[in-house]
């Protein structure tokens, strides 16, 4: 809210200046105003409530400026703009800004209205209210003092309004003849005026067209209805009318839906009898026509993107039948608990419906980024695709086709399971082949090498097993397109590998050999070795290792114990013994 006051605060003089004076009298931008105010202001994301708040602080500022305030905070005291203040523009500023407030309001309570039906009265008398201030918009540009095209642009304002309250009062032929007029009066202003000027009036004429064309048809005009299909293909009619024309394609599906009383799948037939079972599985083939006939991709994801809430809607309600046929069974002691019920059956076809739509959706959006990621980036500050973003796609893709395995009632259908395993195989190649794409632009050259002979081998396999099974490869993407890129990612992978020198410091150390073996020693097999290109590359070993030799043997005398040398006595010189003791008994005669 800070910064909206802010961005008003900017704006706020410039836009409530702006005057044209044509034919010497004042004027008013009445188209180009509001549309600039209301995608500035939260209408960009449909936020109304947003757009009231600002349109009521800019009143309040223009009064406050013009001095043209209502009383005081005591007292209320009504004022009119007369014909006499519009020397100044902003006076019919402020009567178009009431007209919006109003406006506004009502779109706000349009979309309350739809969870309370109540608010529709409130809905009816703030679009009333619109028309009326537009009407007195209108009346103060018929005086001299205003310019030709603000009166052109005043009726054509007051024409759209006062259509809005006669579309909502389903008076389609009083809708009709004020959507023509407002119609005739832009196309006149667009042939006039320069091509700034005359895209908002085209565009403005584009959003009156689908309104024109549901009256017609509501009004008997039969062949309206083609041309309400086509706009819905193109994207065209947004807001009320977008969901009018949903509405009219459920009426027209609700008729057919009394004829339809069963469905065949996978070989067993299931009778519907759920209505909005029945309606959504007839407009099942037309909402795949409208996708692949699709003019742009924001067309198709929209088409896309309604299909798959219509499919949740008419799961809940099988779902609900089936908790209601559990108690029933629950109840009966007869009932065979191990055979797959009819509802139960339906469900699975609605599931399996819903996942294949995912499929298609998120292959049709990695489609869409593929080629993206192949066109040079133009803008460097602008986040173009990555790598990331597919993988991310294919994983939903792979969540899906896991979900399909475990569908009830087809665990015993060895094809269908066949089926979805191949088309696993061949979206884990791709998801593997953007995996490897985002490793070669962080430079990990050898854990993309890796992935790239993964995707070969899942791809391979995709083959072999696609022999078995002719028609389940004609809406999966081309595998053998996929081998030729990797193998041509491969050849450019190793060349990018060994001639990335420059960044060689930059290398993380997981990329690089982690031992110290020589080229010499390793001829045979692709290695990332950034030392080979480097100034001292490590070719062979030097100096040379040591080797073990055997060294000269050691001889042990285990004999020596065991020997018996002879006595020695007789050639060993005997020495006298002397002393005092040994003269004694030398006396006495004891030593002899």
């Amino acid at each position: 809210m800070a910064a909206d006051k802010q961005n008003e605060a900017k704006l706020s003089p410039m836009d409530e200046n702006k005057e044209n004076l044509q034919d010497g009298g004042t004027g008013l931008e009445i188209l180009q105003i509001i549309k600039e105010s209301q995608q500035q202001h939260g209408l960009r994301h449909g936020d109304y409530q947003r757009y009231r708040g600002y349109c009521s602080r800019r009143l309040r500022r223009l009064r406050k400026t013009l001095g043209f305030k209502m009383g005081n905070r005591h007292k209320f005291v009504g004022k009119k703009i007369t014909v006499e203040m519009l020397s100044d523009s902003r006076y019919l500023l402020l009567v178009l800004m009431e007209a919006e407030r109003a406006w506004s309001y009502a779109m706000q309570l349009k979309q309350e209205a739809n969870t309370e039906p109540r608010k529709r009265f409130h809905l009816m008398s703030r679009l009333r209210k619109a028309a009326k201030h537009s009407e007195k918009l209108e009346k103060l540009c018929e005086s001299p003092r205003v310019d030709a095209k603000t009166k052109l642009e005043a009726q054509a304002y007051t024409a759209y309004l006062s259509g809005m309250v006669d579309f909502e009062l389903q008076e389609w032929k009083l809708a009709m003849e004020a959507f023509n007029k407002c119609k005739t009066i832009y196309e006149k202003l667009a042939s006039a005026f320069t091509e700034d000027l005359a895209v908002l009036y085209r565009q403005r004429v584009d959003e009156i067209s689908p309104n024109i064309r549901y009256c017609a048809y509501n009004i008997g005009d039969q062949n309206a209805i083609n041309d309400l299909m086509q706009m819905r293909l193109t994207g065209g009619g947004g807001g009320m009318m977008a969901e009018k024309l949903e509405s009219l394609i459920t009426q027209a599906r609700t008729k057919q839906a009394a004829t339809m009383s069963e469905v065949v799948w996978r070989g067993r037939t299931v009778p519907v009898k759920i209505d909005k079972a029945r309606i959504f599985l007839l407009g099942l083939a037309d909402n795949e026509a409208a996708i692949a006939q699709a003019a742009n991709e924001e067309t198709k994801e929209h088409l896309y993107e309604t299909l798959l809430a219509e499919c949740r809607d008419t799961i809940q309600a099988v779902r609900e039948e089936l908790k209601s046929e559990a108690k029933q069974r629950e109840r009966s002691s007869d009932a065979d608990s191990g055979k797959v019920s009819n509802l139960q059956f339906l469900h699975s076809y609605l599931t399996y419906i819903k996942l294949c739509t995912l499929v298609k959706r998120n292959e049709s959006m990695a489609h869409t980024l593929q080629a993206k990621l192949k066109e040079p980036m133009t803008d460097e500050n602008k986040r173009g695709p990555r790598p990331q973003d597919l993988i991310r796609l294919y994983d939903i893709i792979l969540q899906s086709l896991a979900e399909l395995s475990t569908l009830q009632g087809l665990e015993n259908d060895h094809t269908f399971q066949k089926e979805v395993s191949l088309k696993t195989l061949v979206y884990k190649a791709y998801r593997c082949f953007f995996i490897a794409q985002s490793y070669v632009l962080v430079k990990k050259w050898s854990e993309a090498l890796v992935l790239y002979e993964r995707v070969l081998k899942y791809a391979k396999e995709v083959q072999s097993k696609a022999k078995s099974l002719n028609n389940s490869l004609k809406d999966l993407p081309d595998v053998q397109e996929l081998i030729a890129d990797v193998n041509a990612e491969k050849y450019s992978l190793q060349a990018a590998a060994i001639l990335d020198t420059d960044e060689t410091a930059e290398v993380p150390s997981q990329q690089q050999v982690k031992d110290n073996t020589p080229l010499c020693d390793h001829l045979d097999t692709f290695r990332l070795d950034p030392t080979l290109v480097g100034k001292q590359p490590h070719l062979v070993q030097f100096p040379p290792d040591f080797q073990p030799i055997p060294c000269k043997p050691l001889f042990f005398d285990l004999a020596l114990n065991h020997v018996a040398f002879p006595p020695l006595d007789d050639k060993v010189e005997q020495k006298g013994k002397g002393g005092l003791t040994g003269y004694i008994k030398g006396i006495f005669g004891f030593g002899s």
